[in-house]
């Protein structure tokens, strides 16, 4: 917050990102292993989403069927 400039609408001046200092893990090892472990993170998020889609359309068909009168509960 302390980079951004302005009254109304605060803004980020080219000059201030120029500046930015980005942390990088000093090893290529290092890097691999953050790298590995961010995989493998969105292979499980992939799949999370995957399995929550199916759950939504199970749960749709689900409502359509109780709806319809086809299934009734008791």
């Amino acid at each position: 917050m302390e980079n951004l400039k302005g009254a109304a609408q605060p803004g980020l001046n080219i000059r201030d990102v120029e500046n930015f200092l980005i942390p990088i893990p000093p090893s290529i090892d290092e890097q691999g292993a953050i790298s590995s472990v961010l995989k493998e993170m969105d292979a499980e998020i992939a799949a999370l989403q995957q399995q929550r889609a199916k759950t939504a359309q199970l749960k749709q068909g689900m409502m359509q069927q109780l709806l319809t009168g086809r299934i009734r509960l008791i």
